[in-house]
C-alpha cells in the first residue's frame, strides 16, 4: 500500500496553521504498515484540488484527504471527488439527524447549507464523526481507495482511530510494521556524520537511514519494515549498533528527547543539583532546563552576570583577574563556575563566557565561548569552543553545549 496524503485547505498555504494532520496520518499509516510517499497542501479551489487527486492517481492506490467537507461554498472536497470518479452525493440520513440534533440542542435555527455537511459519494462507507458534524466517508474505485476526513484536528484523529483504520484493516491485507527510532547528535556536523556513516547509507534498505540537521544537531531516523515488530526492533538495533560503534560519543538520546531533558533526567538520577552563571547566554540555559517537568527538583538558581561588575560584585571574580585575563577567558569562567556552585549550594555550577556578536570583545572574534563546569568534590573543568552562526546561533548553541559536556562529565565520573 503506498498512501499519498492531500491537505485541502488555503488557511494551510497562508501559513495560519500547521498541518498537523499530515504528521498524524503518517505515523498512523506507518504503523499499519502503509508507505506515505507523497503528502500534498492544496487550497480551496476545485480545479487546483483536481490537478492534485489526477496526480496522485498515478502514484498512490490510497489516498487520504483531510478538509473540505464543511457547510460554506469554498468547501470542495465532495463535490470535486464525486465529479472526478462519477459519483452522486447523496444524503446519509444519520448524519443529517445528529446535525439536526446539534441545533435543536444549541437552539440554534439550522441553515439549508448546513445539510450540505450530511452529503457524502454514494457508495461509500460512512464514517461517523462524533466530535463534529461533517461524516468521514472511504470508498475504493478501480483499485484506488479515497478516503476523506474533516479538516479539525479534533474531528479527524478520533474519526480515523475509530472508523479509518478499522475500515483499512478490513479493506486490505495489513501485514507489516514500519517501526521507526531517531538517534539524536551534538558536537558533530551534519557532513562530518554523513562521512563518518557513509557506506552504511548507501548500502541502506530495511531499515532506511535517513540524517536531518538542525538548531546545531544532526538525527538519524531509522525506519525499519516487517511483519513482525519484534523482526522490526531487531533490525533497527542491529543498524544502530553499526552507527555508534563509529560516532556514538556524539549520541545523547532518542525519538523526541533533548539536550536539556536529557540532562534533567540525569540529575535526577544523582540527586544532584545544579546552579548556572551566564554572561553571553543571559539566562537562557536556565530558561530552557526549567522548561523542563520537574525543574524544581534540580536547578538552585542562577546569576546572568552579563557585566564586569555583577561578575565581580556578586560573583566574586576577582578585579585583577577580569583586567589581565578578561571576561571571555578561561579562568573567568572557571571562577565564576566554582563561585555560583558555592553560592547557591548547588552540586553543579556552570558558567557561561564568551562573544555572542556581532561584534568582537575583548580582542576575541564572534563565537569565542568558555564553558566551565564545577562539580562537588570532582574539580573544574573549562572548554573553549569557536561556534559559528548568527548571535542567536551562537547562544543557543553555547547552552546545548552546557548541556553535552556536563553530560559527558557526568557519564564520565560513573
Amino acid at each position: 500500500m503506498n498512501a499519498e496524503i492531500i491537505a485541502v485547505g488555503s488557511e494551510l498555504l497562508l501559513g495560519q496553521i500547521v498541518n498537523t494532520n499530515a504528521q498524524f496520518l503518517s505515523q498512523q499509516l506507518a504503523a499499519l504498515g502503509i508507505n506515505v510517499y507523497f503528502q500534498t497542501v492544496v487550497g480551496d479551489n476545485a480545479g487546483r484540488l483536481e490537478q492534485a487527486v489526477k496526480t496522485a492517481q498515478t502514484r498512490a492506490n490510497l489516498i487520504i484527504f483531510t478538509g473540505g467537507l464543511g457547510p460554506t461554498k469554498d468547501d470542495v472536497t465532495k463535490e470535486t471527488i464525486a465529479r472526478l470518479l462519477g459519483r452522486r452525493l447523496v444524503i446519509d440520513e444519520e448524519a443529517l439527524r445528529a446535525i439536526e440534533a446539534y441545533f435543536a440542542r444549541a437552539n440554534r435555527p439550522m441553515t439549508d447549507n448546513n445539510k450540505k455537511q450530511a452529503l457524502v459519494l454514494e457508495g461509500a462507507t460512512v464514517l461517523k464523526n462524533e466530535n463534529g458534524m461533517a461524516p468521514g466517508m472511504a470508498l475504493t474505485v478501480a483499485g484506488i481507495t479515497y478516503m476523506l476526513l474533516p479538516g479539525p484536528p479534533k474531528e479527524m484523529r478520533p474519526m480515523f482511530t475509530r472508523y479509518g483504520i478499522p475500515f483499512l484493516r478490513a479493506a486490505f491485507p495489513l501485514s507489516g510494521r514500519i517501526e521507526s527510532r531517531v538517534l539524536r547528535f551534538f558536537g558533530i556536523g551534519e557532513a562530518a556524520l554523513e562521512t563518518a556513516l557513509a557506506d552504511l547509507i548507501d548500502a541502506q534498505s530495511n531499515p532506511t537511514i535517513a540524517p536531518l540537521a538542525g538548531d546545531g544537531e544532526v538525527t538519524l531516523r531509522l525506519t525499519a519494515k516487517h511483519r513482525d515488530a519484534a523482526e522490526a526492533q531487531r533490525l533497527l538495533d542491529e543498524a544502530e549498533a553499526a552507527i555508534l560503534a563509529r560516532v556514538g560519543r556524539y549520541c545523547y538520546g532518542y525519538d523526541d528527547e533533548t539536550l536539556f531533558t536529557k540532562t534533567s533526567e540525569r540529575l535526577k538520577e544523582r540527586g544532584w543539583t545544579i546552579a548556572a552563571a551566564e554572561s553571553l547566554t543571559g539566562g537562557l540555559f536556565l530558561e530552557q532546563l526549567t522548561a523542563v517537568p520537574g525543574a524544581s527538583r534540580i536547578v538552585q538558581g542562577g546569576v546572568v552576570c552579563y557585566t564586569n561588575g555583577v561578575k565581580q560584585q556578586v560573583l566574586g571574580v576577582p578585579r585583577p583577574l577580569l583586567e589581565t585575563d578578561g571576561a571571555v577567558s578561561e579562568s573567568c569562567a572557571r571562577v565564576l563556575a566554582e563561585n555560583v556552585r558555592s553560592l547557591c549550594g548547588a552540586d553543579v555550577g556552570i558558567s557561561l563566557t564568551g562573544v555572542a556578536g556581532p561584534d568582537p570583545l575583548e580582542g576575541h572574534p564572534p563565537g569565542t565561548v568558555y564553558i566551565g563546569i564545577a562539580m562537588r568534590e570532582r574539580g573544574t573543568a573549562v572548554r573553549r569552543l569557536t561556534l559559528s552562526g548568527t548571535r542567536g546561533d551562537i547562544r543557543i548553541r553555547a547552552a546545548k553545549y552546557g548541556c553535552f559536556l556536563l553530560l559527558e562529565l557526568l557519564a564520565a565520573d560513573r
